[in-house]
């Protein structure tokens, strides 16, 4: 069997990638750039973008199953070359905000992927975690350099998931049966405020961090300056302000599919301490 990874360099692909490994399942990664990319030996990479449709079909051929990392508003072609190649299935990274009210734009892009994907006729799985724990590794220039986190809605309440999580739950759906057809809400096993992850992260660090309430239009400028659109630099931020002192339901998909329970958030910060160091 052969499983084809895109987005294999991201957060939650490049852990996909590695458990798949660990399995012993052969595996076959997209890069833009084959030349100069560097993933471990063994792994059979070929040269696809998700934006090039005319690349996808080389990429899938003779693959049994494959992990998505949507690119927004370029799935068709993927799915397209993956029916033409009879994949058996994909297990798409989509959001928790699909299902959500205040997903807004975001919510909207993830939810027309999630669309496409059903509709091609392919036998799907959906992976919708909610905030990402790795998404506080923004934090680090300003925890090395100053030891000050300013970030909006400090008391905004989540269960933020670790990357690791999300791929164990995808290599699950990718090497079992069982999985067709279900969308798993993903989230972290502890409810925890912004304020409550830099404290811990303060702990895990062995040095005290001060957390500076940031204002709401500062924040959106920031996206705004990193390039995300003003639609989801807005929903991001709508989400947050939803949070507040907020008690979020925790999904119990983590430990059904895995058979564990999620990794904690001081196991995250330790795991990528020297992201802050």
């Amino acid at each position: 069997m052969v499983i084809l990874v895109t987005g294999a360099t991201g957060n939650v692909g490049r852990n996909v990638l590695a458990q798949l490994l660990d399995a012993g399942e052969t595996v076959r990664v997209t890069s833009r750039n084959p030349a100069g990319a560097e993933f471990p030996s063994g792994v059979e990479v070929v040269r696809a973008d998700l934006t090039e449709p005319a690349t996808l079909p080389a990429a899938l051929n003779g693959v049994d199953r494959a992990f998505l990392f949507p690119t927004p508003g370029h799935a068709g072609g993927f799915l397209d070359a993956a029916t033409a190649a009879g994949l058996e299935r994909v297990v798409l990274l989509s959001a928790a905000a699909v299902s959500d009210q205040d997903g807004g734009a975001l919510g909207d892009r993830h939810a027309a992927v999630e669309q496409a994907v059903t509709a091609s006729g392919l036998a799907w799985t959906f992976l919708r975690p909610g905030p990402f724990m790795v998404n506080d590794l923004r934090w680090a220039p300003a925890i090395r350099a100053t030891g000050v986190v300013r970030a909006p809605y400090g008391r905004a309440v989540s269960a933020p998931i670790d990357e690791r999580d999300i791929a164990a739950v995808a290599v699950h759906a990718l090497l079992e049966d069982g999985h067709e057809g279900r969308a798993y809400e993903l989230t972290g096993g502890e409810p925890l405020s912004t304020q409550e992850r830099v404290r811990i992260l303060g702990d895990v660090l062995g040095r005290e961090l001060t957390f500076q309430e940031q204002p709401t239009e500062e924040a959106r400028q920031e996206l705004l300056d990193s390039h995300v659109p003003v639609e989801v630099a807005n929903a991001v931020l709508a989400l947050f302000a939803a949070m507040v002192d907020a008690t979020p339901e925790l999904s119990p998909w983590v430990r059904e599919v895995t058979g564990r329970a999620p990794l904690g958030y001081a196991d995250w910060a330790a795991n990528r301490a020297a992201d802050f160091r």
